[in-house]
């Protein structure tokens, strides 16, 4: 009489991490919550393997930082039985790239005299979409921050 044997599929675990960045930054970091010992983990993006397989470790695996949009999941493939699963919990994880807003010219400034009320500084143009803020040796000027309005934008007397 032939025998049948039902393999038992790899545990499946949540995938972490994602969602959206600048394009400036260096990505978003993707890692599985648990792992198993004999079990392979490969990363893709769609279909496509983005790395190379993970062992697992009897804990939290981390794929590293992914710069590349799209959508990413997990498959476990136990390196025993060959027997796949994808992984579960959040599911399919998404990397979204979003532009940096555009550079535009710092003018203004200039002397005064001492006891004087400041000089202008302005920014050439700015994007209704985006916060301006003023800085002056890389801390924020108190007050200096406003939206853009699509047009030259003045920081005020400074």
């Amino acid at each position: 009489m032939p025998v049948i044997n039902v393999l038992p599929l790899p545990n499946a675990y949540a995938i972490m991490g994602g969602g959206t960045y600048c394009a400036n930054s260096t990505g978003l970091d993707i890692s599985l919550a648990n792992s198993d010992a004999g079990v392979s983990y490969q990363l893709y993006n769609g279909t496509t393997a983005a790395g190379s397989a993970l062992t697992g470790v009897s804990g939290a695996l981390d794929f590293g930082l992914e710069s590349a949009s799209g959508s990413f999941s997990v498959i476990a493939t136990d390196l025993s039985t060959f027997c796949t699963n994808t992984m579960t919990g959040s599911g399919t994880i998404s990397v979204t790239i979003l532009p940096i807003p555009t550079a535009y010219h710092v003018g203004g400034g200039g002397s005064y005299c001492n006891g004087g009320s400041g000089v202008h500084l302005t920014l050439s143009n700015s994007a209704t979409d985006v916060r301006y803020q003023l800085n002056f040796g890389g801390s924020p000027v108190t007050g200096a921050s406003m939206p853009g309005t699509g047009t030259l934008l003045d920081f005020g007397l400074q």
